[in-house]
């Protein structure tokens, strides 16, 4: 086959990797805007499952990722000024730029060829008009899905808080938490390792405690400098690091929840965030793209050299795997958002008792039950069998009907 992928993020670029590896013979192209070695964000979170999956696909690239990664169990809290630790699974963080540097060093090894500063505008580009297989591994932004966005059925949904992406020179040895308390409501902060030398650090809020602050208006050099003395005891003294020129307006998003009612179009497939995107604070995103590029490959696997047919089957196998494989996911992420985004109701539990809801903000029950209550209820299920087997029973079909509910 000869395929083109748009995109060279660790989705696209594992997905190469995997089909070099099921067949040599095939002719692949990634085509990334970017230069080599560019990237945006900081650190990548991801946890020891992944791990096993990735040595099942390719052995090589996933002891360099292991070797590459900084790794911690204990989750730590501070509440106004409170500290409180949790003792978690073991988790994983490596920089952003580290992971795509080795697997294009993998990839290349293969045989693939990588194409940096080299956008696609649309789907007629001559790069893509012999192609046997087109992947869409553009990003949220992709813009071959969204030359199509009737048939792949996209929606979008805007979350109500505001978040910065942010580097910083503390390391952390643990995945750290801040929530502060300001005269224009809270704030707060997740931060965790990703190298011997920086930390991924990401702070929201609503949007009155940002416009009340002034954070909508200021420079991120104003921006960095504020944030530093607000979270001054979780950063000890450590600078915080934008991805701006100091003089240029601070980067605040709103999160964008993206899904498609289908992910191809003919010989054109969506993977990672041009099909899907799931709230950062479940930490998924780059894990569900490399998921995607497994699950695209299986599928891909008896396909003959004819194509046709077989290619559309072998898509539509895809997308219908990992659309079900999403739904526990996204449904998480979900919930993990909105617990963020209704934060006050929370915040006048014992700080060890809000952290441990913070753990269990994925449930769909939780916003349903006075927080206190919930809390108790949690001990107990601890301790007695039917109250937990009532908990797994009641959670899922909770979750359906409410979902269901909000798409009618």
């Amino acid at each position: 086959m000869k395929i083109a992928c748009v995109g060279g993020g660790p989705g696209g670029l594992y997905f190469s990797i995997l089909m070099k590896r099921q067949d040599p013979s095939h002719e692949i192209t990634v085509y990334e805007r970017n230069p080599a070695g560019s990237t945006y964000g900081w650190g990548v979170t991801y946890w020891a499952g992944l791990l096993d999956k990735l040595r099942a696909g390719d052995p090589e690239s996933a002891d360099a990722i292991s070797e590459a990664s900084v790794r911690w169990t204990d989750g730590v809290a501070i509440v106004r000024d409170e500290r409180t630790v949790h003792r978690g699974d073991e988790g994983f963080g490596i920089g952003r730029r580290r992971m795509l540097g080795l697997l294009a060093e993998r990839a290349e090894a293969l045989g693939v060829r990588i194409e940096f500063e080299h956008g696609i505008s649309d789907e007629t580009c001559p790069e893509l008009a012999d192609a046997d297989l087109v992947v869409a591994a553009d990003g949220v932004n992709s813009v071959l899905r969204e030359a199509h966005t009737g048939h792949f059925g996209t929606e979008v949904t805007t979350g109500r808080n505001h978040y910065i992406w942010l580097g910083t020179t503390k390391v952390f040895d643990s995945f750290s938490f801040a929530f502060k308390e300001t005269e224009h409501g809270w704030i707060w902060c997740y931060a965790y390792g990703f190298s011997g030398e920086r930390s991924t650090c990401v702070v929201e809020c609503s949007p009155e405690t940002w416009r009340g602050l002034g954070l909508d208006a200021m420079s991120e050099a104003d921006t960095l400098n504020q944030l530093e003395k607000t979270f001054a005891d979780l950063l000890d003294g450590h600078a915080l690091i934008g991805r701006a020129q100091a003089d240029d307006a601070a980067q605040w998003l709103t999160f964008r929840t993206l899904t498609n009612r289908t992910w191809h179009r003919g010989n054109l497939v969506l993977l990672g965030d041009a099909a899907h995107t799931t709230h950062y604070s479940i930490g998924a995103g780059t894990t569900l793209a490399l998921e995607d590029a497994l699950a695209l490959a299986a599928a891909l696997k008896d396909v003959g050299g004819g194509l046709g047919g077989e290619l559309d089957s072998a898509l539509n196998r895809y997308g219908r795997r990992r659309r079900a494989e999403l739904l526990s996911v996204q449904s998480a992420a979900r919930y993990s958002a909105q617990w963020y985004e209704n934060l006050p109701r929370y915040m006048t539990l014992d700080p060890v008792q809000m952290f441990a809801l913070l753990g269990q903000r994925h449930s769909p029950l939780l916003p349903h039950i006075p927080p206190q209550l919930y809390y108790r209820l949690d001990r107990a299920a601890g301790q007695l069998e039917p109250l937990r087997r009532l908990k797994r029973w009641l959670g899922p079909r909770l979750a359906r009907t409410l979902h269901s509910r909000t798409r009618a």
